[in-house]
Order: structure tokens, then sequence, then C-alpha cells
């Protein structure tokens, strides 16, 4: 085979754990569509002492070193010229994860493996995969799912199409050989998630969509006049929060693979994300009470595409990555569709809808030319029809494999 001494090693040092954040760069040196991640945000994502997930998780990272030789060509399908295959050092990392919160909430004894980089080569691949099935059958797991990294709410799947662009921000991303390496080792289809792309550059402003559009939305708003949809307000930043929680984990408990978001996660991610949102991007819809107060139903959550400025940066903010920062947000055209969810008891109803009509005007109005909807469910279907009938279309899929032991 082309590897031979293939040394696996568990991450337990600082140094280690670098070495596990930096690998990628050595599978995507001749990809243009890559996206470094920033080093300091996967350092801290890493860190149990930072990243609030850890309390409700058993992670264990693993890298895996080899030196190439010439002998049968493992690779699958035939290389790519863009991935050379690696002479020697790491050639392979992977992430297996026991999640307690996901077993608790779902009452089963599932493990997942995440954040896998790999040549393109069966046996290497077969390695790193092997390593994190025997390591999450070790603690009672009946089956193993992924790539999750570490779950539903952070990036997760693998790209299975659409490799012709980069992706939006906080979507994953890997070589086109992936898919087959999976599907060559045994795993099958849990799910597919999609990304829909909605291109508004034809129209010049929201009065020039289709009527019918506009008929729905307004009717919407004529049935439903106890309902506002309201702009987020940092200044009353702990409370949005809270409202944000709670829709959130009504609106996406019933989904396959929803894992609800702790206190401490939601804190988390507030803590990273507030300084990126736009609050001309971020709403709530809200039912009045009979006292008069308001109380959350739905909510949406649009960032702009900070990858159009981190592909400019090689995972570095400093000394100059500030700079290049600042220069190229100001370039950023496409924004993505976070999240968008409605409460159990309000689906069917359109409120939906008038979230991403909102949300429309104001993409509109700051210039942006397209729109990443998504990632939804492909089983989805209300959330999919919607999208549709706004004019998105499916243009990346992505796949969450799975592997059963019993």
């Amino acid at each position: 085979m082309p590897y031979t001494n293939l040394r696996l090693r568990e991450v337990r040092t600082d140094k280690e754990r670098m070495e596990f954040i930096l690998f990628p760069w050595r599978i995507y040196a001749k990809d243009p569509n890559w996206v470094p991640p920033l080093i300091s945000e996967r350092k801290a994502f890493f860190d149990p002492n930072k990243n609030p997930s850890f309390k409700h998780m058993d992670v264990a990272l693993f890298l895996l070193e080899g030196e190439y030789v010439e002998g049968p060509d493992r690779s699958v399908p035939p290389r790519d010229p863009r991935y050379p295959m690696l002479r020697d050092g790491v050639i392979g990392r992977i992430a297996a994860v026991v999640n307690h919160l996901y077993n608790e909430v779902h009452e089963d004894r599932v493990g997942f493996f995440g954040f896998f980089e790999s040549v393109n080569d069966v046996d290497v691949a077969r390695f790193l995969l092997d390593t994190a099935e025997q390591w999450v059958r070790e603690r009672g797991m009946r089956a193993i799912l992924g790539p999750m990294n570490f779950s539903t709410n952070d990036e997760c799947a693998m790209l299975i199409e659409g490799f012709d662009s980069p992706p939006v921000f906080l979507m994953p991303y890997n070589p086109p050989y992936y898919p087959a390496l999976m599907e060559a080792l045994g795993y099958q289809k849990a799910m597919d998630l999609w990304a829909h792309l909605l291109d508004h550059s034809q129209y010049k402003s929201m009065d020039d969509l289709p009527p019918k559009l506009l008929r729905v939305v307004r009717a919407v708003q004529k049935r439903h006049p106890e309902v506002r949809v309201r702009k987020m307000r940092k200044k009353d930043l702990r409370a949005e929060i809270d409202r944000f929680k709670q829709v959130y984990n009504k609106a996406w408990q019933k989904n396959w693979g929803f894992v609800p978001l702790t206190d401490e996660e939601i804190e988390h991610m507030a803590e990273d994300l507030v300084p990126l949102i736009d609050e001309d991007l971020a709403f709530f819809a809200e039912v009045q009470q009979p006292d008069g107060t308001w109380i959350p139903i739905a909510a949406s959550l649009t960032l702009p595409d900070y990858n159009q400025v981190l592909i400019h940066l090689n995972g570095r903010l400093f000394p100059i990555g500030w700079l290049k920062f600042l220069w190229y947000r100001r370039k950023i055209d496409t924004a993505r569709i976070f999240a968008l969810g409605v409460i159990h008891e309000w689906h069917g109803r359109g409120i939906d809808a008038l979230l991403y009509y909102e949300t429309g005007k104001e993409l509109f109005r700051k210039g942006y030319k397209r729109a990443e909807m998504g990632w939804t469910l492909e089983t989805n279907d209300a959330v999919n029809r919607t999208i549709r009938f706004f004019g998105g279309r499916v243009y990346k899929k992505y796949r969450i494999y799975e592997k059963r032991f019993e």
C-alpha cells in the first residue's frame, strides 16, 4: 500500500492540539475554494476550559502519521491534482465523540466522528474511522454518525455536491474524494442537508418580486394581525439571548439530530456571534398577549458571509490580518440565513414567510446580491417548499453518514 509505518497518536498536549488544528493546511494547500478557519478560534473551540460543550461530551482527538511508498494506488476515486499525496508526517486526523446530552434527548447510544481529514487513501481513512469506531464502542455505543464537529449546533456533515465554489460562513467543506472513501468503508447515508441559493440580482427591490409572493405575505399579515416582526435589539442583549434560546429549543426540538443548547452554550455562542451580527438582519416574530406583553414565536438570524473575508487571512488576524479583515468586509455581497425557526404551535401559518420577507427587504436595502438559505433537512418538506417559493434552489448538498455496530 502507498503508506507504511502507520502510527496513531491521541492528542494530549497543547503542541499536539496545534498539530491537529493546522493539519488541514496540508490537505487543502492547492484548493482555491477552501476557507482557512481562524487559528485562534479553533484553539478556543478545542479548549475544554472555554468551550462549554465539553461538559456534556467525551472527546478524543487522534493524529495519524505515516510514510508514502510506491505501491498499489489506494485512492478512491483516482487522484485529484489539487490534493497530492503527502510524503510523510501527519497524513490524517479524526475526533471521536460521545455526546451524552444527545443520547439523553434521543434515548439512544450513538457516538460521533468529526474533524475527519485524510489523504486520498482507503487504508488511511479506514485506520482513522476504525479508531473512532472502536473508541465509541468501548463506551457502549451501538452506532457512529458523522461528520459532527461536534453536533448539529456546530459545523456538521460532508459536502457531496457543489464543489465549484467556497462554502459560506460556518458551513463545512471537504475534498470531493471524501464521500467515495466513506462509501468504500461501508458507511451509509443517515441524512442529507441542503443549502439553497437565492440570487436576487435580477430584482431592483422587493417590489419587483413575483406578485404571487407578495400576495402570500400580505395574506399572512392580514390573517395574523396579532403577530409583529421586529429587529433584534443589541441594547437589550441579555433579554434577546433568552428569547432566542426559547425559540431555538422549541422550534428545532422535533428535528432529526437536534441537541438543545444549554444556557452556557447559548452564552458562548452569543459571545462569538454578537460582534458579527448586523441588527438589521436578526428578527423576532412575536405575538401579543391579553396583558399587552409580547412573547417570541419565531426567530431568524442572517449573517454576512464572513468567509469572503476569511479566505484572504490564512487563519491569522495578526499582525496584518485585521487590516485585511476591515478591507474585505466592505466587499461582502453574500449573506447566510443562519437560523430560522418557528415554534411548533405556529407551524403552517406562514410566519416563516414573514421572516424571509423582512430579511429580504434588508438584504436588498444593504446591497447584497445573493443569500444562502440553510442548511435544511432534506426531509423538511414545509421549509424547503417555502424556500423554493421565494426563489431558492438547492446548490450544495451535504451528507451525514452512519455505521451501525449491532
